[in-house]
């Protein structure tokens, strides 16, 4: 086969075969694509789209240009993937709450990217813990503690690895089709046999309108399951942090708060409403209600903050972490609080804003080359629809120095407007894709 050929024809607009699709994603994966030719792909795929049977194909194409992961286990193997939040650490609870409800669950992650945290960024803030694990330690993390959280190998997907890199220095990473095929290629390289979809929406997600959320969910439940996954999505609200703290550090201590009894929320209701789609897609409980009381009963029991206390030990964090969480984060040098200028309701939240704050502080990457600093960030963000006098607290600030806080404090002042009227607040779970 030829790269000019399948791009002309994606170009006019023609469907292309299986065999075309895997001819190419071998391609990107040793080389004998260029550059250019996977830019002009990418393009095509942008403008024309590669219409259903051509995602689901370049989405297995992907998937088989690399290492593909086959379990034999005697429980089912389930994940669940985020298109990405603020403040939204629920991998850090459903992992091993999962665990804990009789799944397996090796959950490939990634880093923050743009204005959102990444879940290895947020665990690699506990002091010792690894996450580029071979698959023999993969493997054995999971048989022993029933769930890992881990960075994709270089032998995970990479054909994708090449395409996200070329996608995002020519402009095309909108293309629906690519983001599909990039998030379920190395979900489904992990060998899963279930997967619930969490599809942010609003001011602090990438799919801002619950319109273009429910377009890209709709494309991945579908896509997955023609893949063999089953699969399903909820559509969430990004309009406000999911967790009253963000930053990595911060965002640990916010997950080990629920999976220590300490605090309830939105987090904690998120957390569940996923939980119980995954488990009752795996015949694990009758239903959603039921996979749903099931997590909930799990955490309050104290079930899934063991699970996570051995996954976070087989992984090279402290054995004790749970026990005393608190001793072993990093805290930042500097903490200074955020007043509220005038009593009002707390009408709106530019998440973007935000999450690009944290970014600022030193708590995410402005290129990729940058070094976290795990301690800095937000915390106790008043929540949307709250009422505050004038002085009360919005926020506090964990910063490095003192000119980097209160270069912070002025933006976060200008991403929450304060009103006389209380806003009407959207739901926490816009919809549900799937069967």
């Amino acid at each position: 086969m030829d790269a000019r050929r399948i791009i002309t024809r994606l170009r006019d607009r023609d469907s292309l075969t299986r065999d075309e699709l895997d001819w190419f994603a071998r391609g990107l994966a040793d080389g004998a694509v260029s550059d250019a030719q996977a830019g002009a792909f990418a393009m095509a795929a942008l403008l024309n789209g590669l219409g259903e049977q051509g995602r689901v194909a370049l989405t297995l194409a992907m998937r088989d240009s690399g290492h593909v992961l086959h379990w034999d286990l005697d429980r089912p193997v389930l994940d669940k993937h985020s298109t990405g939040g603020v403040g939204d650490c629920v991998s850090l609870i459903l992992a091993p709450a999962l665990a804990a409800c009789g799944a397996y669950v090796p959950m490939i992650s990634g880093r923050g990217l743009g204005h959102t945290g990444g879940t290895l960024d947020k665990m690699e803030a506990i002091p010792g813990l690894r996450t580029d694990l071979d698959e023999a330690r993969l493997r054995a993390v999971v048989g022993q503690a029933g769930c890992a959280i881990v960075s994709a190998s270089a032998a995970i997907a990479p054909a994708d690895r090449r395409l996200y890199a070329i996608r995002d220095v020519t402009g095309t990473v909108e293309s629906l089709d690519l983001i599909t095929a990039s998030i379920l290629s190395k979900k489904l390289a992990a060998g899963l046999e279930g997967l619930v979809l969490d599809v942010k929406t609003g001011s602090g997600a990438f799919m801002t309108t619950p319109e273009a959320a429910g377009a890209l969910a709709r494309a991945l439940v579908e896509t997955a399951n023609a893949a063999g996954c089953p699969t399903t999505a909820l559509i969430t609200d990004m309009n406000q942090p999911l967790a009253p703290d963000l930053g990595n550090a911060l965002e640990v201590a916010a997950a080990l708060r629920v999976l220590t009894g300490q605090a309830t929320g939105r987090l904690l209701d998120v957390t569940v409403a996923l939980g119980g789609e995954v488990l009752a897609g795996a015949g694990l409980t009758a239903d959603g209600d039921a996979g749903a009381q099931a997590i909930r009963d799990c955490i309050a029991d104290g079930r899934a903050a063991e699970v996570f206390g051995r996954m976070v030990a087989a992984q090279g964090g402290p054995t004790r972490f749970v026990q005393d969480w608190a001793r072993f984060l990093p805290e930042a040098n500097v903490i200074r609080e955020v007043k509220a200028p005038q009593a009002g309701y707390v009408a709106a939240m530019d998440g973007h804003a935000l999450g690009l704050t944290v970014v600022e502080l030193g708590g995410g990457r402005q290129v990729e080359s940058d070094r976290v600093d795990p301690a800095v960030g937000l915390s106790d963000m008043v929540e949307l629809g709250a009422w505050v006098e004038a002085g009360q607290p919005l926020a506090r600030i964990h910063a490095a120095r003192p000119e980097a806080a209160q270069k912070a404090m002025a933006q976060v002042m200008g991403a929450v407007t304060i009103a006389d009227t209380a806003p009407a607040l959207p739901p926490l779970v816009h919809d549900r894709v799937g069967t």
